[in-house]
């Protein structure tokens, strides 16, 4: 008797150890989308990637095209269709337009906004921009060429990734991928954030998207917001702060 009864005390014992261990996946959904946005591509997300899937996640990145708005909706539900559950889209900058359009698809659970364009229906990154704030830092995009635009490498650290260490604020500088204009100009049709929970980081030291458009765009959109001191490349320079708002989302997604 004593036998079986030590035999069941270590069985509750490592059923309590292993309900106390569980991943924060198992909590919620497991499943997370990342979408980079313009002149990046998906290698930055790698931070964030390294701790969601630490913490059990199912991670899958976006290599976006940034041609167009429409090819890189395309490119991100192929992503989401190829997961077995609810998705957490997340998007970052230009990114948060590819996931307003692309986040009603019915496996997306709740989409995350990170230092994002939350555009509303008929609007675009373009037309968000066209009347910035007095006094708003202007982002250094060089006049395009062939249709496409990139950002003066000269400027790039100071006004994207000031926050990132110098040598790889220069590779980020150097990588960049090249945004198309159709892109730039694509308008959301039914904006995710109207019919799924949503989730906003706001850089507080940004100086691509102004801080206070961010924050106007999370409350229009009626956002759990964070705001964490950033450059727009917070998502590579504290990946923690972001991981830490998508699993936040993962856990109360529905």
């Amino acid at each position: 008797m004593l036998k079986k009864s030590l035999l069941a005390a270590a069985a509750s014992l490592a059923l309590f150890a292993a309900g106390t261990t569980a991943s924060a996946a198992e909590q919620g959904a497991k499943n997370v989308v990342l979408v980079h946005g313009a002149f990046a591509d998906g290698t930055g997300w790698r931070g964030v990637y390294d701790i969601l899937k630490k913490d059990g996640y199912t991670v899958s990145i976006v290599q976006n095209t940034t041609t167009s708005l429409a090819a890189d909706v395309a490119a991100t539900k192929q992503a989401i269709d190829k997961l077995d559950g609810p998705v957490v889209l997340v998007g970052h900058s230009y990114g948060g337009v590819v996931i307003s359009e692309a986040g009603t698809d019915e496996k997306v659970q709740s989409v995350v906004y990170i230092a994002a364009f939350a555009p509303d229906k008929g609007e675009s990154v373009s037309s968000l921009i066209a009347n910035p704030p007095a006094g708003a830092p202007v982002p250094p995009i060089l006049p395009p060429v062939d249709g496409f635009l990139f950002l003066d490498k000269a400027k790039f650290a100071a006004s994207f990734a000031a926050d990132v260490d110098a040598e790889t604020a220069a590779f980020m500088a150097d990588s960049q991928v090249p945004w198309n204009v159709a892109a730039l100009t694509g308008a959301v049709t039914a904006p995710a954030w109207k019919v799924k929970p949503s989730y906003y980081l706001v850089a507080g030291d940004d100086r691509m998207i102004p801080p206070a458009a961010q924050q106007m765009m999370a409350k229009r959109a009626g956002a759990t917001v964070v705001e964490v001191p950033g450059s727009h490349a917070i998502y590579v320079s504290n990946p923690k702060a972001v991981a830490d708002l998508i699993e936040k989302a993962a856990q109360t997604a529905q």
